[in-house]
């Protein structure tokens, strides 16, 4: 909204400053800053009222050491991250981007499904919160609706550049004097293609497209790229949102893990939405997606800020309400920006915590079904929980896990140039 105002200050009124909000850089500090400063002044707040409202966390003694003690923080803390997350985002950002509407749309919709469960857990009494089943509806709804508009919606292109013509489109020759270079240079031509194409790392001036995958239905596969792409999209939002849910079981884990998580992400944004710089590092250019820095950066401020209250001990727990739409916003974002297959490197704790998941009941049920009694792999999954039964302490966990983020946010940040 403020976007909007400057600008017309600046275009009409010719008002000093003004120009500054053109800035994708100026804005994003900005809605960083605000990000924070809203966690600060208003979470405390928030807490007061969650405390008074009784809506505390209801803990099933599963053994770990100083779990009970966490019995009645307040939950529902998602909403202290929603909210730094939507309003710096609306003063902030051009609201007619297609990016910002889908995360908009994204945030709003997975909060709500995580704002339910929360509800039924805590005021229903009910622990076992809104059922798996209607979950995966919701998040696949999400799905659906973010791969359909990224897909079909005329305003997301990639853009395609053409090298090697003239402007008669005459092949010219490759001479390693400056004057043919520059010559080179200058005839190079860009085209705004719609294609389901991503990025496939650690491989140079490579990558992959979905329609690839239905090949043979024939000379007209591509008009059918949407049945693989849209399932896709549907997949990765699930799995990542589920990936963020299971890791937010220790003080401070998934808010630092996620914010780590995010910085790469407005990275990423900012390359790829920056012509220079995509074309400097030989990385896919995607008009109108730097915008998306500004979303992340008061993402990342909202995980930030979140950390002062939820660092160990946790003063209050962010619940479904912040870990489902967490996950399922850096899913998007990996998707719109066409990283999403980086994401086991970036949100490779989201990864194995949901595979320690996985392979710890598939394993107890095969035990069970071939000797008689159920074996597990770790002490308890999810792993996180597994340090814990092995005698760590909780905030030494996190910080462990912290730095591994960090090592992965850095491998994948260097995938840039490591191709």
């Amino acid at each position: 909204m403020l976007y909007y105002l400057f600008n017309y200050l600046d275009t009409h009124l010719n008002f000093p400053g003004a120009g500054v909000f053109q800035f994708i850089s100026f804005r994003a500090a900005m809605a960083l800053i605000t990000s924070l400063l809203i966690s600060m002044v208003f979470g405390r707040k928030i807490i007061q009222y969650l405390q008074f409202k009784q809506v505390g966390e209801i803990i099933r003694d599963l053994g770990l050491a100083g779990q009970m003690s966490k019995q009645g923080t307040p939950t529902m803390g998602g909403l202290i991250i929603l909210s730094c997350i939507l309003i710096p985002t609306l003063l902030f950002a051009k609201l007619h981007n297609v990016y910002i509407v889908v995360l908009l749309i994204s945030t709003v919709w997975l909060g709500l499904i995580g704002f339910l469960d929360d509800y039924i857990k805590v005021f229903k009494k009910n622990k076992e919160g809104l059922q798996g089943k209607f979950k995966v509806v919701g998040q696949v709804g999400i799905g659906l609706l973010v791969g359909a508009v990224l897909y079909f919606n005329p305003n997301v292109t990639i853009r395609r550049e053409i090298v090697g013509t003239d402007g008669n489109q005459n092949k010219l020759e490759v001479s390693a004097d400056s004057a043919s270079l520059a010559k080179i240079e200058k005839s190079k031509k860009y085209v705004d293609a719609k294609a389901p194409i991503t990025t496939i790392p650690f491989v140079k001036n490579h990558e992959f497209n979905y329609a690839k995958v239905i090949s043979f239905f024939g000379d007209d596969y591509e008009k059918y790229a949407w049945l693989v792409f849209i399932p896709m999209v549907i997949f990765v939002v699930t799995a990542v949102s589920n990936g963020a849910n299971m890791t937010d079981g220790l003080d401070g884990l998934a808010g630092g893990t996620t914010a780590i998580i995010g910085f790469v992400l407005a990275v990423f944004a900012y390359i790829s939405g920056n012509i220079f710089f995509a074309d400097y590092l030989n990385v896919m250019y995607i008009p109108n997606s730097g915008e998306i820095v500004i979303y992340m950066s008061a993402f990342v401020g909202a995980c930030v800020g979140f950390l002062w209250y939820n660092s160990f001990p946790a003063q209050i727990f962010m619940g479904d309400t912040g870990s489902l739409a967490l996950g399922g916003i850096v899913a998007v974002v990996a998707i719109a920006l066409r990283k999403e297959l980086l994401i086991p490197i970036f949100c490779g704790i989201y990864l194995v915590e949901n595979l320690s998941v996985m392979m710890q009941v598939s394993y107890f049920k095969y035990t069970k079904r071939k000797f008689g009694e159920g074996r597990r792999i770790f002490k308890m999954a999810p792993l996180h929980h597994h340090y814990q039964k092995l005698g760590w302490h909780e905030a030494k966990i996190v910080s462990r896990f912290w730095i591994v983020g960090v090592a992965l946010a850095v491998l994948t940040i260097v995938t840039l140039k490591l191709r």
